[in-house]
């Protein structure tokens, strides 16, 4: 059997696989944010607020590709900008009752898929496989 060392290759497909699944599903459960926007949703959630550099910096996603997000996700009425007291320069990003909604809709079928990626792999292999994924936050900064 051949082994397949391309492993760039292998995460990147993976990666898109597992973004275009969840696409999928989620428009099929007509859910109305991407999974990235649900990212945020799942941030503003957990903390009352964050300005956008925060939220950059968590998903490790650049700050313009999330101001596009942010201001799609506050058209939709799912978060809103306020000023920062502190500074004005800056605005936080607070989630919205509307935000609060949708994103209760995602958590399921977030653990659903979770639990598919899981599917047929013991504990040690998973926790082998969240070692690798967790080395590229040291290895690759």
């Amino acid at each position: 059997m051949d082994k397949d060392d391309r492993l760039i290759y292998l995460l990147s497909r993976a990666q898109h696989r597992l973004t275009e699944y969840m696409k999928k599903t989620y428009s099929g459960a007509r859910i109305s944010v991407s999974p990235i926007q649900a990212g945020i949703l799942f941030l503003l959630k957990k903390n009352e607020s964050m300005s956008m550099s925060d939220i950059s910096q968590v998903l490790g996603v650049d700050n313009s590709a999330i101001t596009g997000m942010v201001d799609r996700l506050e058209k939709g009425g799912f978060v809103s900008r306020m000023a920062d007291p502190h500074d004005r320069r800056k605005n936080m990003i607070h989630i919205t009752e509307k935000g609060t909604i949708e994103i209760s809709r995602t958590k399921a079928l977030t653990i659903k898929v979770n639990s598919l990626i899981k599917e047929g792999f013991t504990d040690a292999e998973i926790d082998l496989f969240k070692r690798v994924l967790n080395s590229f936050f040291d290895k690759f900064k």
